[in-house]
């Protein structure tokens, strides 16, 4: 009888261990994303799904028809200016709250407890209630304002100099305003494992709240908030949820992901669908490409 070396002992217990992990991630991940890259390139609807398989008729048909399709670039920049936005926004808020809340005083751990309400809170809830608190007849918002404004109409606002539809910066709020606490955590967790002292010779050596800030917190912080920024983007970018339940993807707030699943519920058309969430996709894996060589780089350069 064979008798196995230490090495290959552990080796095969590794592999027992980690073949539960190995067989969700092929049945949940690949297998569904091979079937869906299979889809994208043949001409497949609901009527004739059953008939789709492996060897197929493969042609870019589809791809052809989405890029070409009117409608589809523009839903693409709202994607990307609702994403980046909200994206920023989000970070930039929870820095504020993460810096505010970061010292002692009473009350803090409640304030800290309900700053996680949006996050936490079921979205469909408070998607309704925003809907209701910008009613431009009875949202209590609108009693604050000298003039209505329907937030959730095609109406044309200025948000960070450019011309974009009121609904899409009312969207592009309520993404920032749900998913701040996420920042929120991780910029406190990183606050609070920063030694005091780096602040406490700062200030000996006369620094002002805002040199302080600038020269020793946020160096501190750029890894943090570099990392929050692509998990953001790559969250934000394939929203979907939000989007539909505020406006359906009407008033100028189409992002790719509601127009793939119009795609697939009112078309019928899956291998259009499967094609348009393969190009999102690929902008989500050219944005990591180039976010990964940077960050890559500036270690390396450290």
């Amino acid at each position: 009888m064979r008798v196995r070396t230490l090495r290959q002992q552990e080796a095969r217990a590794g592999l027992a261990l980690i073949s539960p992990t190995l067989i969700i991630t092929l049945v949940v991940v690949v297998v569904p994303l091979l079937w869906a890259i299979m889809l994208a390139f043949q001409d497949v609807r609901l009527i004739n799904i059953r008939r789709a398989g492996l060897f197929g008729n493969y042609t870019l048909e589809n791809f052809t028809y989405v890029l070409a399709e009117p409608g589809f670039w523009g839903s693409l920049v709202n994607t990307l200016i609702y994403t980046i936005a909200g994206t920023a926004l989000s970070i930039v808020i929870g820095l504020v709250a993460a810096l505010a809340l970061r010292d002692r005083f009473p009350g803090r751990t409640i304030i800290r407890a309900s700053i996680l309400v949006p996050y936490i809170a079921p979205v469909v809830a408070v998607a309704f209630l925003w809907e209701v608190m910008l009613n431009p007849q009875f949202g209590i918002v609108n009693t604050w304002l000298a003039e209505p404004v329907a937030f959730l109409t095609q109406a044309k606002g200025t948000f960070l100099g450019m011309e974009v539809p009121v609904a899409l910066i009312t969207v592009i709020l309520f993404e920032a305003w749900r998913y701040f606490p996420f920042a929120f955590l991780f910029i406190l967790a990183r606050l609070q494992a920063m030694p005091h002292e780096l602040e406490e010779a700062a200030t000996v050596d006369g620094a002002t709240p805002t040199q302080r800030f600038r020269y020793v917190i946020m160096p501190q912080l750029w890894r943090i908030v570099a990392l929050l920024s692509v998990l953001r983007f790559v969250f934000t970018f394939t929203k979907f949820d939000d989007v539909y339940l505020l406006t359906g993807g009407g008033a100028g707030t189409e992002v790719v992901s509601v127009r793939v699943y119009n795609f697939l519920t009112a078309r019928d058309d899956i291998g259009a669908s499967a094609a348009q969430a393969i190009v999102l996709a690929l902008v989500l894996v050219v944005f990591l490409i180039v976010y990964l060589r940077s960050f890559g780089s500036a270690d390396e350069q450290r």
